[in-house]
C-alpha cells in the first residue's frame, strides 16, 4: 500500500469521525428527564428509562426486511391481543395509518370518510391524497364529540352515480383528542359499513388508553375494524414505533407497501424490545395518567377556567381567555418558574412521566394569573343560551 493512499485514508477517517457523547451526557440526560416530567405539550416526548434500554439491548439481532425474531414476536403478540391474524412494525403512527389506507384502497376513484379532526386528515401532510390518490370526506360530528351512524349515513357515498368517488374506507380514531369513542356507536357504524362493502380502519394510536380506562379488551375494541394502527411511542413511552394489524392477506400486502414507502428497517430488535417492555411495564401506569388529567380538569374548574374538552383519558383542552389571559402569557410565565413548566397552547397532556408536583405547580400558576386578572378588573363573559361564551377566542395547539 502506497504512503499516499494511507495518508488519504487517514484523512478521510479523520473527516468521518464523530463523537456525539459529551463529558456531561449523563447529567444532561437526567436534566432532560426532569424537564419532561414537567412537560404538558404531548405524550410523545417521554424518554425511555434505563430499564427499558437495558431490556431492549438484550433483544435479538436480525434484519427485519429478511427476518428479525424479536420484531416478529412483537407483531404476533399484538396481532393476538387485538384479535387479528398478523401485524407489521413500522416507524411511526403516520406511516402505519398511511400504509393501512393504501393497502385497503385498490382501484381509484375512491373516498375515505373520517372526522374533520382526524389525524389522517389534518396532521399527516396530505398523505391520503399523495400516497393513495384518495379523496377525503371530513365530517363535523353533530354532537361535537364523536361521529354517529347518522353522520356516516348522511355522508357516505355508494351507488351508481358517476359524479362521486365512492366511499371505500371509513376511518375512525379512538381516542380522538383524548376522548373515547363509544364502542356501541363504532359497532353500529361497522355493521353498516360491512353491509355496503366498505372497509373500516382505526387510528388507534392511543387505543391503550381506552382499554385502560374502560376495562374493555383490545380484541373487543379492534373487532369492528379491518385494519388498526397502534402506537408504542405515545402513551406507552417507547422510543420509536407503531404497529399495523389485520388479516394475514392484508399484512402481506402491507409489508410490500411498507417497502414501497421506504419503511423497511434493519436491526429493529432493540426497538421491538423497548416496545415489549412498554407493553409489560408502562401500560399498567395509564390509570394514574388519567387520574392526573382529571385532577387538572377539576382544579381548573375550581379556579373558574372553562373546559373545552374534558379529561376522558390523558388530555384536556381549556380556554385561557375565560380567565382573561392568553396561552402565550401562561407559557411564558410557566418557563420563568423556579422549576419551569413546558406548555403548548390549549391542550394539556399528562403522560407516564408527569409528576404530581408538576400538576400542582401548573394549577397554582393558573390560579395566580386568574386572581391577578380579576383584581385588574376582568369579568368572565356571561354564557349564551346555547352554552357558548361571548367573544372568546380559542387557539388550539396540537
Amino acid at each position: 500500500m502506497s504512503s499516499e493512499l494511507e495518508k488519504s485514508r487517514a484523512s478521510i477517517i479523520k473527516d468521518v469521525k464523530l463523537d456525539l457523547i459529551s463529558s456531561t451526557a449523563e447529567a444532561d440526560n437526567e436534566l432532560k428527564r426532569a424537564q419532561l416530567a414537567r412537560t404538558f405539550i404531548s405524550d410523545t416526548i417521554t424518554a425511555p428509562t434505563k430499564e427499558m434500554y437495558a431490556y431492549g439491548v438484550l433483544a435479538t439481532l436480525g434484519d427485519d426486511v429478511y427476518h428479525e425474531p424479536s420484531t416478529h414476536a412483537l407483531e404476533a403478540h399484538v396481532a393476538k391481543i387485538t384479535g387479528k391474524e398478523a401485524g407489521l412494525f413500522v416507524s411511526s403512527g403516520t406511516m402505519s395509518n398511511q400504509i393501512g389506507l393504501r393497502t385497503q384502497l385498490m382501484q381509484p376513484p375512491y373516498t375515505i370518510l373520517c372526522d374533520h379532526r382526524a389525524h389522517i386528515y389534518k396532521y399527516e401532510a396530505g398523505g391520503a391524497a399523495f400516497h393513495s390518490g384518495a379523496h377525503v370526506t371530513a365530517i363535523v360530528p353533530q354532537n361535537g364529540h364523536h361521529l354517529t351512524l347518522d353522520d356516516i349515513k348522511g355522508n357516505v357515498i355508494y351507488g351508481p352515480d358517476v359524479h362521486f368517488a365512492p366511499t371505500e374506507v371509513i376511518a375512525l380514531e379512538n381516542t380522538l383528542n383524548g376522548t373515547i369513542f363509544p364502542q356501541e356507536e363504532i359497532t353500529a357504524i361497522s355493521e353498516f359499513a360491512r353491509s355496503k362493502g366498505i372497509k373500516m380502519h382505526l387510528d388507534g394510536a392511543r387505543i391503550w388508553h381506552v382499554a385502560a380506562e374502560t376495562g374493555t379488551s383490545l380484541k373487543v375494541l379492534c373487532e369492528p375494524f379491518d385494519s388498526v394502527s397502534l402506537c408504542f411511542s405515545k402513551g406507552l413511552g417507547a422510543p420509536v414505533g407503531s404497529i399495523l394489524v389485520g388479516s394475514q392477506e392484508f399484512i402481506t400486502r402491507a409489508r410490500r407497501i411498507r417497502k414501497l414507502f421506504g419503511g423497511g428497517m434493519r436491526q429493529t430488535g432493540l426497538l421491538a424490545g423497548c416496545a415489549a417492555y412498554a407493553l409489560s411495564n408502562n401500560f399498567p401506569l395509564l390509570p394514574r395518567v388519567h387520574a392526573l388529567a382529571r385532577k387538572l380538569e377539576q382544579g381548573l374548574k375550581d379556579i373558574g377556567v372553562t373546559i373545552l374538552s374534558p379529561a376522558e383519558t390523558c388530555m384536556i383542552f381549556y380556554d385561557a381567555p375565560s380567565i382573561g389571559t392568553t396561552y402565550d402569557e401562561i407559557a411564558e410565565r410557566a418557563l420563568k418558574l423556579p422549576e419551569p413548566l413546558f406548555l403548548g397552547g390549549s391542550r394539556v397532556v399528562t403522560h407516564i412521566q408527569t409528576t404530581e408536583a408538576a400538576v400542582d405547580d401548573f394549577l397554582k400558576l393558573i390560579a395566580d394569573i386568574a386572581e391577578e386578572k380579576k383584581k385588574a378588573g376582568f369579568v368572565k363573559p356571561q354564557v349564551n343560551g346555547d352554552g357558548k361564551y361571548h367573544d372568546v377566542y380559542v387557539r388550539r395547539t396540537h
